[in-house]
């Protein structure tokens, strides 16, 4: 958790802001989807090596960047995505939005994120307000409070963890192949692993709680 997190806006947040978004989600009245992008760059994820002899392991460049800017449902924890091989924009940040009311025409929603520069742009303001969609930012500092954090990690540890790839293709659809089937092969996985409990600071030790 980043050091720099103040824990009395965090909890002042869950209170105020979050629990309530979440009781409606329940309740049915409202969509709450989480987003972030995660940027997932082509090389060699090692969790552990341990050889007698000298081992080279193959690894791209390190300049292939996959990037994924996702938004994961509280309730019913399906993910909806805009995938790009360049940088995330506020371009891709509307093309989701529009996206996530395209799969839900009806009803209220509220899309919770960081405060990326680009999320606070005219274009990202015009396409909310048009797929009427509420922006919710997160206080500074707060990816332990983002459920869609859990997600990437996931799929890192999934999708590309102690492997290496051929190409940049082959890169790509072994992580594009891991969040096509959340909903299915790791839906097990989901359910436990997105669970409505946030970490916050101690207010004392500055420890998770």
């Amino acid at each position: 958790m980043p050091a720099k997190a103040d824990p009395a806006a965090q909890r002042q947040f869950l209170t105020d802001t979050l629990h309530p978004l979440l009781t409606r989600a329940a309740a049915g009245t409202r969509r709450v989807f989480f987003a972030d992008a995660a940027h997932f760059v082509r090389g060699a994820f090692l969790a552990y090596l341990w050889c007698l002899v000298r081992w080279v392991v193959p690894t791209g460049a390190g300049r292939q960047r996959y990037s994924v800017l996702g938004a994961v449902d509280a309730t019913t924890r399906t993910l909806i995505r805009e995938t790009t091989d360049g940088t995330v924009t506020h371009v891709t940040a509307g093309r989701l939005l529009l996206r996530i009311r395209a799969a839900h025409p009806t009803g209220r929603i509220t899309v919770v994120w960081d405060n990326a520069r680009y999320q606070h742009t005219p274009l990202v303001r015009a396409v909310a307000a048009f797929t009427r969609i509420d922006l919710v930012y997160l206080p500074p500092y707060s990816p332990n409070l983002n459920l869609i954090e859990r997600v990437w990690k996931f799929v890192k540890k999934t999708a590309l963890a102690n492997r290496s790839f051929a190409d940049y293709p082959a890169f790509k659809a072994a992580i594009d192949d891991t969040l096509d089937r959340l909903g299915t092969t790791h839906r097990h996985d989901m359910t436990s692993l997105l669970t409505l409990r946030f970490e916050t600071l101690h207010p004392a030790s500055n420890s998770t709680a």
